[in-house]
Order: C-alpha cells, then structure tokens, then sequence
C-alpha cells in the first residue's frame, strides 16, 4: 500500500525497479502496477509478484529465503543506494529487529526474520524509502493508526490482531490507535516499522499546501475504502518534487550585541530561551570593551522569521541596549540522524552530505556522555567507538 500510494503521487515505478535491482535479489520477484478499485474509489495496487528460482536456497514460489537483520544490513550496504534511502532502510530494519527480539526474548542481529525478512517485505520497505527520497520529503506524519483485530497466521502459528511485533512497534513509537471495528489486520509489522521509524509525529495533518495526493490500494476488499492516503503538501521553505537532496543555499540573520555587566549563568539560560525560540546557533566571544572593561560578544544565528522573538530575549534576559542585525547567505549540507549499535549502546549519529558524498559524520554528545556515565568509561571510549562502528557499517565511504 505505501508503493501503491507512491507510485500514484508520482513515483516512477521503473526508477522504483531499478534501484531495487541493485539489492541483487531481482531474480526473485517482479514488481507491477495496476489501477483496482476498493469500494468504488480509484487506487494504485503494487504487486510483488514472487518468481520461481532454481537455487537451492529459493526453491519455490512464495517460499523465499528466511534472512537475519545482518544479512539485510549488508545487502541493503552493498547496493549503495540514495543517502537517505539507505539510511532510512537500515534504520526501519533496526527498529523491525528490535521489536521481534523484545517480543522473542533475544537479541536483534539473532532475529531470523520470517514474513519480513522475506523478498516482498524488503522489495516494501526499501522501495517505500527510496520512493520518499524521490519526492524529496522533508517531514512524515501519520494519523492514529487502526488497531484492527481477529486472529492471522503466521511463521510461529496463529497470532491475535494486532500480531505482537506491530503492537510492540506501536508501543516503542507511542503511537496513539484507535478500534474502528473491523476484524482484520489493519497494519503489519512491516508498515508499522516504516511509520514508527520515519513518522516526525502522529495525529492531525500539520498546516500545508496540498499538492497531491497518492492512493495506495490494499489486497482485500473492507468495509471501508481499503486505501492509504499519501499526502504531498508544501510549506514555506519546503518543495516536493524528485530531485536528490543536496547541500542548499539559504538566507540567515545574525544578531550581536556586546555585553559586560551580566552573570555568566544568566547568559547559559539566555543560550536555552534562544534555541527554544528558533536559533540555530548561538555563541560567545571574549571582547575588551570602553575603558578595558572584559565582556562577550554574544552572536546568535536564526532564520529570518525568528528574528522578532530572538531580540526580544535578548532585550528580556540580558542587559544589552542595543542588537545589530545583518543577513547573510550560508551553505547547509542535507543532513541526517541515524542510529548504531555499539557494545555500550544505541549512539545517534548525525550525517552531513551532499548528493551521494559524505562529508560530516558525528555522535551525538548527549548520547555518548549518558552511555560513558553508564558504562564507566570515558566519553572519549564512546565516541571513537560510536565513529568505528558507523565506519564499519557504512563501508567507510567518505
């Protein structure tokens, strides 16, 4: 359905094929488009038609091979796909192994995935990524989901609705649901690990200009039109269109002022009061002022529509009487914030780039100074472990 909906806002289906191909499983299945209808409305079903294989490992139709997270890591790895694509489809693989091993008591990277290991689920969750790289979203968000019920069959026998990896899943997004009665599964774990991990939020649709909307039809007729609703909005700053992110030129305004008669900690909750009202940066310098005095030159840089309210706290939290404003044009890598599994922990990495060149990649020091602290190691130990363990899974490919 998430490919159906896609296919219909836009998204080629043979660029779809063709950077799935480079997956290498191409001789596994085969991936076409229809227009069906599911009461009355028009939609875009996407089949994942399996195909018959004469490996050992492959040797029937609908029976294809059982993978481990490791095996998907290093496939998905090897494909070199779109940044983001690929960062997005580790990290739903990640969260998918995550819920199976909480709900199976053992540790992710031993999951042996059954359903969503299979060639359908991965062919699913990378094209759903590389279909929202296309479009060039910014930002995702979902209504509550349906929480459906009844009873499926699956890899471990029968399973009541919702099954427990997906309920599991729901829980660690802290998805809001809700029961519209209707006895079926409503959201497997596959379409919940792509919602909980790339959803900015759940609930109403936030204020935009719609643009488009996709229709992705589901298998099976339901009381209700069985359809995901994709919708592309635009709002100020943001474009949906296909393109491949890359480094933006944008316009920012930078604010200063010198100050010298002001508590230091008073200017540590001035830092605070800025970043919550729109800063993006915000530093201090050491300056000599009139008659030798020592102060700081406190510079703050924000977008222009928060210029009003980072001036008020400036006027507000410090003892400045005046504020010069000047805007500049600066160069921002794409970026992104994806999670490694070190011997200590989760760490979150940021990653600059540009097109398919890395340029920056960082642990979060919030991250590394909890695990340091946990660990009793030095925060140090943690980062350089966190940076290895990315290195390593990326190919060190900067």
């Amino acid at each position: 359905m998430c490919l159906g909906a896609l296919v219909d806002a836009g998204v080629p289906l043979n660029d779809l094929c063709q950077k799935l191909a480079l997956l290498g499983i191409s001789e596994e299945y085969q991936l076409r488009a229809e227009t069906v209808h599911r009461q009355g409305q028009a939609a875009t079903k996407v089949f994942v038609d399996l195909l018959q294989s004469s490996s050992p490992s492959f040797p029937k139709p609908h029976h294809t091979p059982h993978r481990r997270l490791p095996d998907i890591e290093q496939m998905i790895l090897q494909a070199k796909l779109p940044p983001r694509a690929e960062t997005w489809s580790l990290e739903v693989f990640r969260q998918l192994a995550k819920a199976e091993a909480a709900v199976h008591g053992i540790a992710p990277e031993k999951v042996h995935f059954h359903e969503v290991g299979a060639t359908d689920a991965i062919v699913d969750i990378v094209g759903t990524c590389l279909g929202l790289d296309w479009l060039n979203i910014e930002q995702l968000y979902c209504s509550a989901l349906p929480t459906g019920g009844g009873i499926i069959r699956a890899a471990h026998g029968q399973l009541p609705v919702p099954a427990p990896a997906t309920l599991k899943l729901m829980e660690m997004g802290q998805v809001p649901v809700y029961s519209n009665g209707i006895d079926k599964e409503l959201v497997t774990p596959t379409g919940a690990a792509i919602i909980v991990t790339l959803a900015n939020g759940f609930g109403s649709p936030p204020t935009m200009t719609l643009q488009k909307v996709g229709l992705g039809a589901g298998s099976t007729d339901l009381p209700l039109p069985n359809i995901l609703r994709l919708w592309l909005g635009e709002t100020s700053g943001s474009q949906v269109q296909g393109q491949q992110t890359r480094s933006t030129q944008e316009t920012v305004a930078v604010l200063e002022t010198q100050i010298d008669d002001l508590s230091p900690q008073a200017i540590a909750y001035t830092f605070d009061a800025l970043f919550n009202a729109g800063a993006v940066d915000v530093f201090t310098q050491p300056v000599t002022m009139k008659k030798s005095r020592l102060g700081v030159l406190l510079t703050v840089i924000c977008p222009p529509e928060a210029i009003p309210a980072c001036e008020t706290i400036l006027f507000q939290e410090t003892t400045t009487l005046g504020i010069r404003r000047s805007l500049q044009q600066r160069t921002a890598l794409a970026r992104t914030l994806q999670s490694v599994e070190t011997v200590y922990g989760s760490v979150r990495v940021k990653v600059g780039f540009d097109g398919d060149q890395i340029f920056n990649v960082h642990p979060e020091y919030e991250d590394c100074a909890q695990l340091a602290q946990q660990h009793q190691v030095s925060w140090l130990t943690v980062h350089r472990t966190a940076l290895e363990t990315w290195y390593s899974l990326e190919g060190n490919r900067v």
